[in-house]
């Protein structure tokens, strides 16, 4: 009986320390991603998950983040925004315009952060970049304004220009924000001195036709605009000018990665990156209508001199001095 009592004894002391030292279950944070096509660009998606990383937040652990994509059907996005909202979620990451469209849409209480907006105003989601108010706010990537730089570098890089086929997705961002890029385009154009021939495409399947277009018009290059289909068909893209022997200028550095001539923006997976410190201020308890809009500070231009070799271009020194990464 007494060697009962002196187990029992030595088990609760060797077990209290045990009990004492236990660490609490860490709090699962809910976060909702939606994408259009996460498929072609699994770069942006690790760029947001590591920012969250950076930030001590680690999937499985202290954060689940419920990933919804459209498969490039931008008619799915409000439904796939709603299942978002049905599953509680603490904020929404939307990656572009139509998502955050969609998911304002979906929840006027939610915190929704966007990733790269091209003009968070126009398109209706902030009422400005300092003073976001609402439930939205994010980083904007501008590419209103990159449109007159890109046919600038194009011009500049090869003189002989004189025709541009713009490449662009109808849909893809807010009505203004169309409006005003096509407009800011055609003052460009006619500074340069350059005609521009407006090509659509609203989806994957209207680009073969859009380059048929393009061919027959004799274009001398082409200028992508961006938007979310554009982008995640970058490759193919690029692989339709070069069997059009078309120089082209693009608004993201991964379609010159894939073999584009050369590109003009701000980098996407810096804006995805960032986008992680907008996710931990919420969670923290931050309002996002208290959070200002952020803007690219700077603007990358990347050319690919082996593409331009194959299309039998020379870039003037001129430009290759201002150029912030030359692929060989």
């Amino acid at each position: 009986m007494q060697r009962r009592r002196l187990l029992i004894a030595a088990g609760a002391l060797f077990a209290g320390p045990l009990v004492a030292g236990a660490q609490p279950t860490p709090r699962i944070r809910r976060i909702g991603y939606l994408a259009t096509s996460r498929g072609p660009s699994p770069h942006l998606q690790e760029a947001f998950v590591q920012g969250l990383r950076d930030l001590g937040y680690a999937e499985g652990h202290n954060v689940a983040i419920e990933y919804r994509d459209a498969d490039g059907k931008l008619e799915r996005l409000p439904a796939l925004a709603t299942e978002l909202v049905g599953l509680n979620v603490e904020v929404i990451v939307a990656v572009s315009t139509p998502q955050a469209l969609a998911a304002r849409q979906a929840t006027s209480t939610i915190p929704i952060v966007f990733t790269s907006v091209a003009d968070p105003v126009g398109s209706g989601l902030v009422s400005s970049h300092a003073r976001p108010g609402g439930n939205v706010t994010g980083l904007a990537s501008r590419t209103q304004e990159l449109v007159s730089k890109c046919l600038e570098l194009l011009k500049q890089a090869i003189p002989g220009v004189n025709r541009v086929a713009v490449l662009w997705n109808p849909g893809s961002r807010g009505e203004r924000t169309e409006q005003n890029t096509l407009k800011e385009a055609e003052l460009a154009a006619k500074s340069l001195g350059v005609r521009l021939q407006f090509v659509e495409a609203r989806g994957p399947e209207d680009l073969d036709r859009a380059f048929m277009e393009v061919t027959k018009t004799r274009a001398d290059a082409l200028a992508v605009l961006s938007s979310t289909v554009l982008f995640a068909e970058r490759r193919r893209l690029v692989h339709l000018a070069a069997r059009a022997r078309l120089p082209a200028v693009y608004p993201w550095r991964e379609a010159v990665d894939a073999g584009g001539l050369m590109s003009y923006g701000a980098n996407i997976a810096d804006l995805f990156r960032r986008a992680a410190t907008y996710v931990d201020k919420i969670l923290k308890g931050a309002k996002p209508g208290d959070l200002p809009v952020e803007r690219p500070a700077k603007f990358e231009v990347v050319i690919n001199l082996r593409t331009a070799k194959d299309l039998g271009l020379t870039i003037p020194p001129s430009v290759l001095a201002r150029v912030d990464e030359v692929i060989q």
